[in-house]
């Protein structure tokens, strides 16, 4: 494997197909050594990583601290109902203090978007050598996810050796609030990537059609696109039809939120147009995966059927390959630190 270049992992818009396929090369790795029953091993020991959520998380929280408790770093939580934010300190000099303490990576979750850009940046001019992991930032980005996504389904679709070149061609379709969704945008950088053709279904209120150009958007100081070809995006409106040309299927949690902005008419109306209910996936000829990142509004954009009994629901499997992936990228941002080739 190559020397990891990146110091800091804020989006998936600026990963090379060399930075993904040293994620999975990795993440492989480990989940072989789980499956052997080697469940901790030495590989950060003596390393620190602090967990920075400002946003309540199951999944991706508790993910990251097992990933790095797995090889036996260190791990420090951060509670910011008892932190000093309470008396008026600023995000960015929370993180500046926890860099002070010795963290090596900072796996940061934030409602502001770009606000892991920001710390970054803040840490770098001091010459700090604390490395920032996006965990979640506002509507921006979601690497993990995106990646631990893409793992699941490549693991699902390669009979024998991964394969990420094996989603080439392949059509995906994400249902539901991409446009609120920051899971959303990092699925289309890492699915377009190995050259998937991705479906947006859902009504215009959460699907615009401005989203045809996402993938033109480059990422903030990033000159030029590290992808030289990559899949394309269109939207659809009707489930129906998309469903019946899929060759995997992401379904998006619908924030019941957006109810109060006045996006959707009612959530029944929205379920029963894009839902995903065995009737509608019957439609479909293959073997469809389905992806959910969790948590799941049941009988709302997505059936209990489907969740409990389509045999290719993928959800538990999506929470179990966090894990690997999660630990591939703790790992890759210590290699980074060290200058020297992953092997």
């Amino acid at each position: 494997m190559q020397i990891w270049p990146h110091k800091h992992i804020h989006s998936l818009a600026n990963f090379s197909i060399q930075d993904y396929k040293s994620v999975f090369e990795l993440a492989n790795r480990f989940d072989a050594l789980k499956n052997a029953g080697t469940k901790k091993i030495p590989a950060l020991q003596g390393t620190l990583v602090t967990s920075l959520f400002f946003e309540a998380s199951t999944r991706t929280k508790n993910s990251f601290e097992l990933a790095a408790k797995r090889l036996s770093a260190d791990v420090q939580t951060f509670a910011p109902s008892s932190s000093s934010l309470t008396k008026g300190e600023t995000i960015i000099d929370t993180a500046i203090t926890y860099s002070a303490m010795g963290a090596d990576t900072l796996v940061i979750r934030h409602s502001s978007s770009y606000i892991t850009f920001e710390i970054a940046k803040k840490l770098d001019a001091i010459n700090s050598n604390t490395s920032v992991l996006n965990a979640g930032d506002g509507l921006h980005s979601h690497p993990s996810q995106g990646l631990l996504d893409i793992y699941t389904l490549i693991k699902f679709f390669s009979k024998k050796s991964l394969s990420p070149e094996i989603l080439n061609s392949k059509k995906i379709l994400i249902i539901g609030d991409v446009n609120h969704s920051r899971v959303a945008r990092s699925n289309l950088w890492a699915l377009s990537a190995f050259g998937a053709d991705i479906i947006l279904c859902g009504p215009k209120t959460l699907i615009p059609d401005e989203f045809i150009n996402f993938l033109k958007t480059p990422a903030p100081n990033q000159e030029k696109d590290p992808v030289i070809s990559r899949g394309s995006i269109k939207i659809s409106r009707s489930l129906e039809e998309s469903i019946k040309i899929a060759d995997a299927i992401i379904v998006l949690r619908l924030q019941k939120e957006r109810m109060m902005e006045n996006l959707l008419s009612s959530i029944d109306s929205y379920s029963l147009d894009y839902g995903l209910t065995p009737e509608k996936l019957s439609l479909s000829n293959k073997e469809i995966p389905i992806l959910h990142p969790g948590p799941i509004n049941r009988d709302i954009e997505i059936s209990s059927k489907v969740v409990d009994e389509y045999p290719n629901c993928l959800i538990n499997k999506q929470v179990a390959n966090g894990i690997p992936i999660r630990m591939a990228l703790l790992y890759l941002l210590q290699k980074h630190k060290n200058k020297s080739k992953v092997t």
